[in-house]
């Protein structure tokens, strides 16, 4: 079991990186670099991963984990029809995976995407979103969501509700480690820099503490994370693994996320100022993720 990502992967991170911190149009040029591929079965679940990480740093609003989760999913599963009209490069697609009352609720990108898989029962279906009624949802970020109700569409068959949730939660936990991440250097500089009684606050030992935890709390995500995407690469089983790595992303992700807040004072709870986007951003990963005591439990099944 090896965690170290390939020359390879580091490169499709670093150019990750490298457009995100430059483009205006993020996704065209995702699209257009190839860091989104032609065929969505190029890069494999460390792959995505890897640039996952990055679009949580950078806090991007872009579709790639749904568009990618979907499309890995018909390039495996769909019919040849499914994969001809739907995996055209930059098309936007989604998954529906949350219900309430029989309504599918906060799918991701739902005013942008072309169709989504929606999970129903023990299937999944393809339904293009012409065909149906959406309406509006935002989340806590500010980003675009949807619900809409659902009565049919097309089959993919041998594709199952487990197979979307466990690709999607793994990413999930990927943005969260990107975005723990950089909200704590942002906030390790802070208390580097900002100075009360002649001192830098970083070397009061409340914040000193309060800092190391959230380092490790960083670096449980990451462990868990690359544990379990290793793991789903290899074609294992990573049930224990997957609901590992979603308890430690929801649950050490509040923390770093109340951390970056508490330890900028004022200026953390000020939504114009660029830490709170990450707080933001760590508190929708943790809702979509969902509660500690809900991931124990599936842990306790898994083992």
């Amino acid at each position: 079991m090896d965690f170290t990502l390939t020359e390879a992967q580091r490169e499709l991170a670093a150019l990750t990186r490298k457009i995100l911190d430059s483009s205006d149009s993020p996704w065209s040029d995702l699209v257009r670099s190839g860091v989104v591929p032609e065929q969505p079965d190029e890069f494999g679940v460390l792959e995505q991963c890897a640039v996952l990480v990055e679009l949580g740093r950078a806090v991007s609003d872009v579709p790639y984990l749904p568009t990618t989760v979907a499309a890995s999913a018909l390039a495996e599963f769909g019919t040849p029809e499914q994969r001809e009209r739907w995996l055209e490069p930059g098309t936007v697609l989604s998954v529906a995976l949350s219900e309430a009352d029989g309504v599918k609720t906060t799918v991701p990108f739902a005013s942008t995407a072309a169709a989504f898989l929606v999970a129903q029962d023990e299937q999944v279906f393809l339904v293009e979103a012409r065909e149906l009624e959406i309406t509006p949802q935002e989340l806590v970020d500010g980003s675009d969501a949807g619900s809409f109700e659902h009565s049919g569409g097309e089959l993919v068959p041998g594709l199952s509700p487990d197979w979307l949730i466990t690709r999607y939660t793994l990413g999930l936990c990927a943005l969260q480690l990107g975005v723990t991440e950089r909200a704590l250097e942002l906030t390790a500089e802070y208390a580097r820099t900002r100075v009360q009684f002649d001192r830098p606050i970083g070397s009061f030992q409340a914040v000193a503490q309060r800092l190391a935890d959230a380092y490790i709390d960083v670096a449980a995500i990451r462990l868990t994370l690359w544990q379990a995407a290793w793991l789903l690469s290899e074609g294992l089983d990573a049930a224990a693994e997957v609901a590992t790595a979603k308890f430690w992303a929801a649950d050490a992700g509040h923390r770093v996320a109340h951390t970056a807040v508490h330890v900028h004072g004022g200026t953390g709870i000020d939504m114009s100022h660029g830490v709170h986007r990450y707080f933001t951003a760590a508190k929708r990963n943790e809702f979509e993720l969902g509660g500690a005591t809900a991931q124990l439990l599936k842990l306790s099944a898994a083992w």
